[in-house]
């Protein structure tokens, strides 16, 4: 028998595995184990004869005690926190779970960019207020604008990436993007730029997306120097991670209008606390980390899982393999 070990408690109810996850993947393959823990404490004990895990993340310890551990699959896209020598250096396949997520997140971004670009926030206000606040809108600067020929600007062209393209050029949006390789393909966008070429992205999008891994290149990739290259009326949109943001820097820049609005789904710092002051900062919509929830989350996990598993059991290469040196 193979032992399937699943941590993945969280307080938020859509992160944990759903009843019907374990059983129906045992009905499955019947030579399969499945233990689903409902917390951590019993993980140290458990992990120690488990062949696969699913998890967040893992302690660099309970790797060390897990000798027979394999694969472990990351029901999140961004792997960032697993990324320490006791796994890099193993023989332990990691998977990730970026082609679930992809395209719902992708979802968010472009309802974030209407949401930025009508003005919606600011709509719902002046409701709350019962103010008909039809020349307020028009009066403020950026103006209300069209989302068609506007361009996107994306750092990164992994799965959001890619269905953020998809998206914006159905909307009749140019679409421009940084990769680390470049000699890859435009994956429809218009034009492709690398690593070294980032700083013309800030300078000609009108919507600047972030959905990049966190690397040591990346972090802080939206800094105060690039902010300050953004057009007056541009926007940056953050829906990689949050540690990708320089967050000073951007509510200085909202602060003092030298860019037109932002849109943060994620945050270093989760749930984002009450007395952050980005709460407050003008021009910024804060999401609490949902754009990639969706009632259908789980059985895309199942259906990504499930083919993982088969080609393990029959010993083919997995799918969604993660460059443990890279990081994503």
């Amino acid at each position: 028998m193979h032992k399937l070990l699943i941590f993945v408690h969280h307080p938020f109810d859509q992160w944990n595995a759903p009843d019907w996850f374990p059983k129906k993947l045992e009905q499955e393959f019947p030579k399969v184990s499945v233990l689903n823990l409902p917390d951590y404490k019993r993980v140290d004990e458990e992990i120690v004869d488990a062949e696969i895990v699913i998890a967040w993340s893992i302690r660099p310890e309970q790797i060390a005690a897990a000798k027979k551990l394999r694969w472990i699959y990351s029901p999140a896209a961004a792997v960032n926190q697993l990324m320490f020598p006791e796994l890099i250096n193993s023989d332990i396949v990691l998977t990730n779970a970026r082609e679930v997520h992809g395209p719902v997140v992708a979802e968010h971004v472009v309802a974030l960019i209407f949401a930025l670009a009508k003005k919606i926030p600011g709509s719902v206000v002046l409701q709350e207020k019962h103010i008909w606040g039809q020349q307020i809108l028009w009066d403020e600067v950026p103006r209300v604008r069209e989302v068609a020929g506007a361009t996107v600007g994306l750092i990164g062209l992994g799965s959001i990436g890619r269905a953020v393209a998809k998206s914006a050029k159905a909307l009749g949006m140019k679409v421009i993007a940084v990769r680390e390789h470049p000699e890859k393909g435009s994956e429809g966008a218009d034009g492709v730029y690398g690593p070294t070429e980032i700083d013309e992205i800030f300078r000609l999008a009108d919507y600047i997306v972030l959905a990049a891994p966190v690397t040591a290149t990346t972090k802080a990739v939206a800094n105060a120097e690039r902010l300050a290259r953004m057009k007056p009326d541009a926007c940056l949109i953050n829906v990689g991670r949050g540690p990708l943001v320089d967050e000073p820097a951007l509510a200085a820049a909202l602060r003092e209008k030298k860019i037109g609005g932002a849109a943060l789904d994620v945050f270093p710092k989760e749930p984002l606390p009450a007395e952050s002051p980005l709460w407050d900062v003008p021009n910024l919509l804060i999401t609490p980390h949902t754009a990639a929830l969706t009632d259908k989350l789980w059985e895309r996990h199942y259906a990504l899982f499930s083919k993982n598993l088969r080609r393990y059991l029959q010993g083919e290469p997995l799918a969604a393999v993660v460059d443990k040196r890279k990081g994503y």
